[in-house]
C-alpha cells in the first residue's frame, strides 16, 4: 500500500504546476490523519495532500461550487475538482457565488459606491444587479488586521451589528464566523460591511436558511 501510495504522489507530484497559483478551494473539514493541510487552508492547483486510511477531507472550490468529501488516499487539487487516487470521492454542488469568494477591494469599493447610488435613486430601495449574494443567513467574512467589523442592513432599516475584531474571536485568526457567534442576517436583505477603510455590498439569498450551508456558500472576502 504504502508503494502504491508513494507511486500515486509521484505522478500528482510530476503533474503539478511549477508556480504556485491562486487558490481555488478551502478546506471545510479535516478528520482523522491529513497531510499537508488544515481546518480553513486556502489551496490552489497543484497541491498534493495524503489521507490516512480514515482520513477525511472536505474541499469548497471557490468558482465551480463542488464541494469534495475525500476519504483516504492522495488528492491532487485541480481548478474547477480534485484528481483523487487510491481513495473516494464523493462530489456534490452547492449554491455559491464567485464573486462572494474572490471580491477584490477595487472592486468591493465600486461595489458599495453603485449601491449607495441605486438606493439613493431609488424610491423604492432596489438593490442593484449582480449584486454579491450569500446563501447563508450567516456570514463567513474574512477580515484583514483588527479594527471593528460593521454590517448594516441598507434596504431597510434597525439591522445592524458592530463587531470589535479582538481575543479569539476569529477562526484561524482571520475568519469572523457568524454561525459561532450565534448571529444570524435576514434572507433577501442587502447589507453594506465596514472594516476600517474598506467597504462592499453584498445580499443574502431570499431563500437562505437557519440550516448549515457550506463554507463556500458563506464566505465572503475582501482582499
Amino acid at each position: 500500500m504504502k508503494r502504491l501510495t508513494g507511486a500515486a504522489v509521484g505522478l500528482f507530484c510530476l503533474a503539478a504546476p511549477a508556480v504556485a497559483e491562486t487558490p481555488v478551494a478551502i478546506v471545510e473539514d479535516v478528520q482523522g490523519k491529513v497531510e499537508g493541510v488544515e481546518f480553513m487552508d486556502y489551496v490552489s492547483p497543484g497541491k498534493i495532500i495524503k489521507l490516512g486510511p480514515s482520513g477525511t477531507l472536505v474541499l469548497g472550490y471557490l468558482k465551480s461550487c463542488w464541494r469534495e468529501t475525500i476519504t483516504g488516499g492522495v488528492v491532487q487539487v485541480g481548478a474547477e475538482q480534485s484528481a483523487v487516487q487510491l481513495g473516494d470521492v464523493q462530489r456534490v454542488k452547492v449554491p455559491c457565488d464567485a464573486n462572494a469568494a474572490q471580491i477584490s477591494e477595487r472592486e468591493a469599493n465600486q461595489s458599495a459606491a453603485t449601491t449607495f447610488r441605486t438606493m439613493r435613486s431609488d424610491k423604492q430601495g432596489a438593490a442593484p444587479k449582480k449584486l454579491t449574494t450569500l446563501y447563508g443567513v450567516a456570514p463567513l467574512v474574512e477580515v484583514k488586521g483588527g479594527g471593528t467589523l460593521a454590517i448594516e442592513r441598507i434596504d431597510a432599516k434597525g439591522e445592524q451589528f458592530s463587531v470589535p475584531l479582538t481575543g479569539n474571536i476569529l477562526v484561524r485568526g482571520k475568519f469572523y464566523d457568524f454561525a459561532k457567534a450565534g448571529k444570524t442576517l435576514t434572507p433577501g436583505g442587502t447589507y453594506l460591511a465596514t472594516l476600517g477603510t474598506h467597504r462592499f455590498t453584498f445580499q443574502v439569498d431570499a431563500k437562505a436558511t437557519t440550516s448549515p450551508t457550506p463554507i463556500v456558500g458563506r464566505l465572503l472576502r475582501l482582499e
